[in-house]
């Protein structure tokens, strides 16, 4: 009796240590408090950054304009990404979330927009992925004899399950070996391979009008 109940307290210990192993490794890309951890692109420098990307009542807020877009300093590689996401004011509108940011590799350097796949977050079409400044996933299909378009788009596979407007949105992205697989709000919604580069930087976007993120964690491969 004493070994059986032994054995099933160090079954208990090791699966909260376990637990709290995995939970260290999951990373705050925002820590509440501040945006120390990101650097910030505003085109044409048309204002200053503190003025477009702020913190309000502890969550991240970005106006929308000038466009933009704010990228991690650090960069990623294999990883499952958590973001929170929501219209405040009354109107959903535009931005996303960037993966394999590459702010170096500029197929056309007229556009703000960086290198990197974008998972769309405009109203209607959150899950979609956007092709910025020359990346490119297997998925993506140009007709014979057609021009590439500036921001090619692969379409997500389901309806839209976005939540009304005021209320809290949920990504869970997961990135392994250049492919993506996204869900919004508890459904997949989009699946993408190959990428170009299947590392970079991460980035929230200022496209359009007011929006809010927060609860933005990383864990990387090998803790999940």
């Amino acid at each position: 009796m004493n070994k059986r109940i032994l054995s099933s307290a160090f079954l208990a210990m090791a699966c909260y240590c376990t637990t709290i192993d995995v939970n260290a490794q999951t990373i705050d890309l925002f820590n509440g408090k501040d945006l120390s951890n990101w650097n910030f692109v505003v085109e044409k420098e048309a204002a200053k950054p503190a003025d477009v990307f702020k913190i309000r009542d502890g969550v991240i807020h970005i106006v929308g304009k000038p466009f933009g877009y704010m990228y991690t300093k650090a960069r990623y590689a294999d990883f499952k990404l958590h973001v929170e996401w929501r219209w405040p004011n009354g109107e959903a509108t535009n931005s996303g979330i960037f993966m394999f940011v590459n702010p170096d590799k500029k197929a056309n350097p007229a556009f703000v927009w960086p290198n990197g796949v974008e998972c769309q977050l405009a109203a209607g079409k959150a899950g979609d992925f956007v092709l910025l400044n020359g990346s490119d996933l297997k998925e993506f299909v140009l007709p014979a004899g057609a021009k590439r378009p500036a921001f090619p788009v692969v379409p997500k596979h389901h309806e839209t399950v976005e939540m009304a407007v005021g209320t809290w949105n949920t990504a869970d992205i997961t990135c392994e070996d250049g492919n993506i697989t996204v869900f919004i709000n508890g459904k997949f919604m989009n699946q993408g391979s190959d990428s170009l580069h299947p590392s970079g930087h991460i980035a929230l976007q200022s496209e359009g009008k007011d929006i809010e993120f927060r609860n933005v964690r990383l864990t990387p491969k090998g803790a999940y």
